[in-house]
């Protein structure tokens, strides 16, 4: 008979603590793939016995970490308060305004602001308390589709058909079949392969940029850009680099220094940003030259046609069509549809992916609700008249013509800043006058807010070019710097009037601002 021993057997240990070893190596035994395991530490001991140490340690670090309890890595520091306590504290708190108090300038401002009796926003409003009518030349209703009876029917049908909202964002259940054909229809009437809608046209480019634009990444743009985009680039984090106001010398410059600067460095993604007509001058972008740059030093192009869009062109398609430049160079178009189209929100135009990525990256498409189901039947039809019915742009620009004729070339006081195909046309004082007055900024706005009331005293509603608020965390020293706009009158061309209108028109606010200037006050405040 052969016996089975131990290692242990011949050594001096007690018998119930052999025993219980010879039991447990007995059971390792048993266990499939042991043999393995016992052959891997005994070569492992002879080879590398620290190894052996150091593995074994880890096993034992591993079982120690498992069992041990848990614990909350967050360090309470609240201090228990009684109800006095806390009663004292919300007393002695001041919370902070939501916004700033309001000026005496803006408080007369205020005061003198016109009323309107609900209604249509045509060509003729009413005023509250009055009852005046005047001649309004203050709203982008540039067609009149407001006051369209056709335009309103199928309003209220569709109100009817879908309700008032769809209280929901797009990517919920708020996309309805009439968002689906207003892209399509956008898209067409643009030549490009998509389009993409938004519920607020502030919005759209101001959550355009930094969806595409990082942290990082490379902004050029336009010193008098609008409000909207400027949001967008603060919101962006982007790297902005600034160049002259539609000096296409200064911009190639900028490009081309920025492109040195990036040489032996990772790429980084890189725009042009610009308007096709500036919201703060009126004037007209040259895009043949921005595409040619864009192409040259290989940028991408975001082209706000907020303005543009459904004015310039043959149909309305803006300034793709207006300078015949294919609109599939513009890598992002966007463009508002709650001014000439008479609707409400925005758009983006591009290729597929350019619309796709906004779908879940932009967050005024993500987080908001779609666009009322009548806004975007509106969009759409007023397309569809623009192309059907070139006779209202042709009448708009005949009634700019008119408006032009009265105000530029006859007032020694004004100029027109605004390209002559612009329906909203910014009147600045001339040079020669803001020196021989030694007029400061402040008192450009007071001379121009005088001019908006006494145009209003002879029937007659414009409105002022506001300056553009300082971006959050710049201190007044840094506001300064920035760029403004000149103080001016906003004078908004309409076809809800004829053109004998509008000449009319055109010489009431001429003769306004005549009054204005040579009246006591400035006169004798200037020393004249």
């Amino acid at each position: 008979m052969t016996s089975t021993t131990t290692p242990f057997a011949n050594t001096e240990l007690p018998t119930t603590f052999l025993a219980l070893l010879d039991t447990a190596i007995t059971s390792f035994h048993r266990i499939p793939g042991s043999a393995i395991v016992t052959r891997y530490i005994r070569s492992s001991y002879q080879n590398d016995p620290i190894r052996s140490l150091v593995e074994l340690f880890l096993v034992i670090f591993a079982v120690r970490y498992l069992l041990a309890p848990t614990y909350s890595t967050k360090k309470v520091k609240n201090v228990p308060l009684t109800e006095d306590e806390i009663d004292e504290l919300v007393e002695d708190w001041t919370p902070e305004p939501l916004a700033s108090e309001e000026t005496e300038w803006e408080r007369l401002e205020n005061e003198k602001r016109p009323v309107l009796v609900g209604g249509p926003v045509g060509a003729r409003v009413k005023l509250a308390g009055s009852g005046r009518m005047v001649v309004n030349l203050a709203s982008y209703n540039h067609y009149n589709f407001a006051s369209n009876p056709d335009l309103t029917q199928k309003a209220i049908t569709t109100v009817k058909t879908y309700g008032v909202g769809p209280c929901s964002p797009p990517g919920f259940y708020g996309t309805q079949d009439v968002h689906m054909k207003s892209e399509a229809d956008i898209a067409a009437h643009l030549g490009v392969a998509a389009c993409i809608i938004y519920a607020q046209s502030f919005s759209t480019i101001s959550s355009l940029i930094p969806a595409f634009s990082k942290r990082g990444d490379i902004i050029v743009a336009d010193k008098a850009v609008n409000f909207p985009i400027r949001k967008g680039l603060q919101i962006s984090r982007s790297t902005v680099r600034w160049y002259e106001h539609n000096d296409m010398e200064d911009l190639e410059r900028v490009l081309l220094r920025v492109v040195k600067e990036g040489q032996g460095k990772p790429l980084t993604r890189r725009f042009i940003v610009t308007e096709g007509l500036f919201e703060m001058t009126g004037e007209m972008t040259d895009l043949v030259r921005l595409v040619e740059l864009k192409q040259k030093y290989k940028f991408r192009m975001i082209l706000d046609e907020t303005w543009s869009y459904g004015v310039l062109g043959r149909t309305g398609r803006g300034l793709t069509e207006h300078q015949n430049v294919d609109p599939t160079q513009v890598d992002m178009i966007v463009g508002g549809l709650a001014g000439a189209l008479a609707a409400g929100g925005g758009f983006c135009a591009g290729t597929h992916e350019i619309v796709e990525h906004q779908r879940l990256s932009a967050a005024a498409f993500t987080f908001s609700a779609a666009l009322p189901a009548l806004l975007a039947t509106t969009a759409s039809e007023t397309v569809s008249l623009l192309q059907t019915q070139p006779s209202l742009i042709q009448t708009l620009r005949e009634n700019i013509r008119a408006m032009r004729a009265q105000l530029d070339p006859r007032s020694e006081w004004v100029r027109c800043t605004s390209s002559p195909e612009n329906p909203v046309m910014i009147l600045v004082l001339k040079d020669q006058h803001v020196t021989d007055r030694n007029l400061s900024r402040q008192e450009q706005e007071a001379v121009m807010q005088d001019c908006v009331d006494e145009a209003l005293a002879q029937g007659v509603l414009v409105t002022r070019l506001k300056s553009m608020p300082a971006a959050l965390g710049v201190n007044a020293r840094d506001a300064q710097k920035e760029w403004q706009p000149r103080p001016g009158l906003k004078v908004c061309v309409t076809t809800g009037l004829s053109k004998r209108e509008v000449e009319a028109a055109g010489r009431v606010v001429r003769h306004a601002i005549t009054n204005v200037m040579k009246g006591k006050k400035w006169q004798v405040q200037r020393g004249q």
